[in-house]
């Protein structure tokens, strides 16, 4: 019962890592909102865990301070936040439309500034709370038909050293996984692009040492290892769960 006492805001939370992360945080003890755009499938999620639903679009700053101040009012102040809501692209750079550029920012870069920035002042008063960002290791390594998405994540990576600097003396950790391919509907809707994809989808499965698919709990596992006091003196770090993709 590592979050006995903890109240966990969790951002993409309706499936797939989101949602694994979830379980794993109301399982060992914590009160769980689980935010996520889609709120009927959040509700889904929620209600299987006894936590709290609520529809959050990280690229509205509104949303945003909306769902947090319905999460603290009902569950209390948040201790541990995890910004996994994000989109995927599969296109050269070159045919991918500026238009698609901004999505992909908003919702997977902004959307991680804009959650942190309502969170970190409440737990900068408290001096304790632990913020884990996904990223990808396609922000350490790139990826093909994924620039600005592995820009995206790079950005999230940077934000999460810079973060955890200005904040680590005020008891607020901040860290990151960067998980590889996973079995999760983003990698799958890659594979439905036709020969492409699924040529896509082969290539990164090759490129992790282990050769298979990460599952979403693998990730999970990570996540609430460094949200937890387990890991009370790692901050500023990356952690990758990608079976070896990511080796240096």
């Amino acid at each position: 019962m590592r979050f006995e006492g903890d109240v966990a805001l969790v951002t993409g939370a309706a499936g797939g890592i989101g949602a694994a992360t979830c379980a794993r945080l109301a399982a060992e003890g914590a009160r769980v909102a689980v935010c996520d755009i889609d709120g009927a499938a959040a509700a889904a999620v929620a209600a299987d865990l006894g936590a709290l639903a609520l529809e959050l679009d990280v690229r509205s700053d509104e949303s945003v301070a909306a769902a947090v101040a319905a999460a603290e009012a009902e569950l209390g102040p948040v201790t541990v936040a995890v910004n996994n809501a994000g989109i995927a692209g599969e296109l050269f750079f070159g045919q991918t439309p500026p238009e698609r550029w901004d999505e992909l920012i908003a919702v997977n870069l902004r959307g991680v500034l804009a959650v942190s920035h309502v969170l970190v002042g409440g737990m900068r008063e408290r001096g304790r709370g632990a913020i884990v960002n996904v990223a990808s290791e396609a922000g350490r390594v790139g990826s093909q038909l994924s620039v600005v998405y592995s820009a995206t994540k790079a950005g999230v990576i940077g934000f999460t050293k810079a973060l955890a600097r200005e904040n680590a003396r005020h008891g607020v950790r901040v860290n990151a996984v960067a998980p590889g391919p996973v079995d999760t509907a983003m990698v799958r809707s890659a594979g439905a692009l036709g020969e492409i994809g699924e040529r896509l989808v082969a290539g990164m499965v090759d490129s992790t040492a282990m050769r298979r698919l990460g599952e979403p709990d693998e990730v999970a596992a990570a996540i609430a290892w460094l949200a937890s006091g387990e890991a009370s003196y790692v901050t500023g770090e990356t952690v990758g769960v990608s079976g070896g993709l990511g080796m240096m």
